[in-house]
């Protein structure tokens, strides 16, 4: 019986579906004005996780994560770099999609864009005037009165006096209350025609805030099972999500929109917020210079979602080493479908993995029950025992690569970036190192045994790792 940790109630519970047998998930996906960082691989990895597990266990599953294409940020890289707005999401959209490829992402069943959702969130900023939670400032926005709805501040436990506005939220004269925040933006003379729409509330654009409502109301229902995203939007994106929604759709009390809020862990660098004034901020790319998808992958999955996570080389470089013990265990001539139908969750390392995952997520208890797998098919070398390995780890997105990829890569090393990690790029290629490995299996042959020693160290030197088997020499890139 799964359960999931709510933000909301700030407790664990049972999951219990709004459908039996159908999940329906929203998560916060990116602003397209940049490159994704190493935070958003957090959320992108922990939600995937989820998914794939809510699928393994037998749901059918909608899940819904959104592309935010206009907003304050966009507009101002935008005209900062003298491209349309379209060219520059389309752009970091396409990065997005090639970052999320790379660390074994699934997309999502719906990846909707704010831009082709205005006419739903000028419905809904119209139901929340008619319901009496929006009014006009003097400046021509159109805010959400904060203090008329009478659950504002409970996500995030906190008391209206305590509240501030946002970072995101701009503070508006007219407002009634520095708390409300924007749904609709006057349009300004200096922003381009590419972000005005014409609305009974005058020429203008959206606020961040309602774009998520609209997008995940249409697509999911008034009401759905789970709304996701990263801990830095609880305040004040979620809060105002919940606001908005609950008082557009459910004016009465009666409900609310979101069962179900989850919200992953920060990401910090060497125990420091990540920041690109301390000179500490990473892009995705930037880390895929020096190592594999799937080892920032396994390196995320490695601590619990909620937990926060701190970003080092030498954490990545031990997620490598332990992934690749992993890849080890597993037989280079292995050809049979891997079908996560096929696990039987009775097996008591499988009910292990399954217990742990059902206990809100925990990927650090299920990915130990791997490297037990591991340990006991180095012993046992049982097809029953890799068959269970290769399946359970498929349910979390690891193992998927073949031994030869892993051979060539040894998922990358520290020295990648440098060219020292893969072939041609100043390290021995494959052809050499397979004349070396048969000059020492000569030499070792013509007991001329110092010699073979000395090939050994020499492919060691290179990052070239080698095991003795009785079916002969294989190698790696250690």
């Amino acid at each position: 019986m799964l359960k999931l940790y709510n933000t909301l109630t700030r407790s664990k519970e049972t999951f219990v579906p709004l459908v039996a047998g159908e999940v329906r998930m929203y998560v916060c996906g990116m602003t397209v004005y940049d490159y994704c960082h190493v935070g958003h691989a957090r959320m992108l990895v922990a939600f995937d996780a989820v998914q794939r597990w809510l699928r393994a266990s037998g749901y059918r599953v909608t899940y819904v994560r959104n592309i935010t294409d206009i907003e304050d940020k966009i507009i101002r890289r935008a005209v900062e770099n003298g491209e349309t707005i379209a060219a520059l999401t389309g752009r970091f959209i396409d990065a997005m999609h090639e970052d999320e490829a790379a660390l074994g992402i699934q997309r999502p069943d719906a990846e909707p864009r704010a831009t082709a959702h205005v006419p739903q969130m000028l419905g809904m900023i119209r139901r929340l005037q008619q319901n009496g939670y929006a009014y006009a400032t003097d400046d021509g926005d159109m805010v959400f009165a904060v203090r008329k709805f009478a659950g504002y501040g409970r996500l995030s436990g906190k008391s209206l006096d305590d509240l501030r506005a946002g970072e995101r939220v701009a503070v508006s004269g007219g407002k009634q209350d520095p708390l409300d925040f924007v749904l609709w933006k006057a349009a300004k003379p200096e922003e381009p025609d590419e972000v005005r729409w014409q609305s009974p509330f005058g020429c203008g654009r959206p606020g961040w805030h309602i774009e998520c409502s609209a997008m995940s109301t249409e697509l999911l229902g008034s009401r759905f099972d789970i709304h996701g995203g990263g801990a830095d939007l609880q305040f004040p994106h979620h809060e105002n999500e919940i606001a908005q929604s609950d008082a557009a759709l459910f004016p009465d009390g009666s409900a609310s929109f979101v069962r179900y809020w989850l919200h992953n862990g920060f990401v910090q660098v060497n125990d420091e917020k990540m920041s690109k004034s301390l000179g500490n901020f990473f892009t995705i790319r930037d880390v895929l210079k020096e190592h594999d998808g799937e080892v920032i992958r396994f390196f995320i999955l490695r601590s619990h979602y909620r937990s926060p996570l701190n970003y080092s080389r030498a954490s990545l470089d031990d997620a490598r080493e332990g992934l690749l013990r992993l890849y080890n265990a597993l037989s280079a001539a292995f050809d049979e479908p891997v079908r996560i139908a096929d696990i039987d969750w009775d097996e008591p390392r499988a009910a292990r993995f399954a217990d742990s995952m059902n206990d809100d997520f925990n990927t650090v208890v299920a990915i130990a029950v791997l490297f037990e797998l591991a340990a006991a098919l180095n012993r046992s070398r049982s097809r029953q025992d890799e068959l269970l390995l290769r399946r359970l780890a498929n349910v979390l997105g690891l193992l998927g690569q073949t031994q030869e990829a892993v051979r060539r890569s040894g998922l990358r090393g520290p020295d990648a970036a440098a060219g020292g990690g893969g072939d041609g790029g100043g390290g021995p290629g494959d052809d050499d190192i397979e004349a070396l490995i048969a000059r020492r299996a000569a030499a070792k042959k013509s007991k001329q045994y110092a010699q073979a020693d000395a090939i050994r160290a020499e492919l060691a030197k290179a990052g070239i790792v080698l095991e003795d088997t009785a079916a002969g020499t294989s190698w790696r890139r250690g």
